[in-house]
């Protein structure tokens, strides 16, 4: 059976929309000292496990009736944390990625400000194979940064 990509990405939406950024409930930890959530919906699951809070690095992995169909890596840091710290970083990201999911997506070209911080995502690719760069400045300066890069996944 083929997977419905289209499919797989509004679950990789709804999925996001519902976790970290719409501050999901944590679910038992998968690995040690991860924070972990979780999301369900007919066939698909969804379970997004990182370690660390200032700088952090995780996984986002997507089922298909029990199968792993698609995964994504990420890894994030703060380049000035005299300057923005851990917790402002989640807010303004969690406005701006709350912005980019009500468009239905996840992947592209996004810019957004919020209370002087502008929130700035770019991507090659599409939900089957991608790679990109997140990044929050002030004033024209970098102060947080994230990579992350992801796909299907097959036998």
């Amino acid at each position: 059976m083929a997977l419905d990509v289209v499919a797989l990405e509004g679950f990789v939406v709804r999925a996001k929309s519902v976790t970290y950024v719409g501050g999901g409930e944590p679910v038992p930890a998968s690995r040690t000292g991860s924070h972990d959530l979780a999301f369900a919906e007919g066939p698909w699951g969804y379970l997004d496990s990182y370690v660390g809070a200032s700088d952090f690095l995780g996984q986002e992995l997507v089922t298909f009736e029990g199968e792993p169909v698609w995964a994504m890596n990420y890894y994030g840091y703060l380049l000035r944390p005299d300057l923005i710290d851990a917790a402002r970083t989640g807010f303004v990201i969690r406005a701006a990625l709350s912005a980019m999911y009500a468009e239905g997506r996840f992947l592209g070209g996004f810019a957004h400000e919020i209370q002087g911080y502008a929130y700035t995502d770019t991507s090659e690719g599409d939900v089957t194979h991608f790679s990109g760069t997140e990044w929050i400045s002030e004033g024209g300066e970098r102060l947080y940064e994230l990579r992350y890069h992801g796909g299907l996944v097959r036998d």
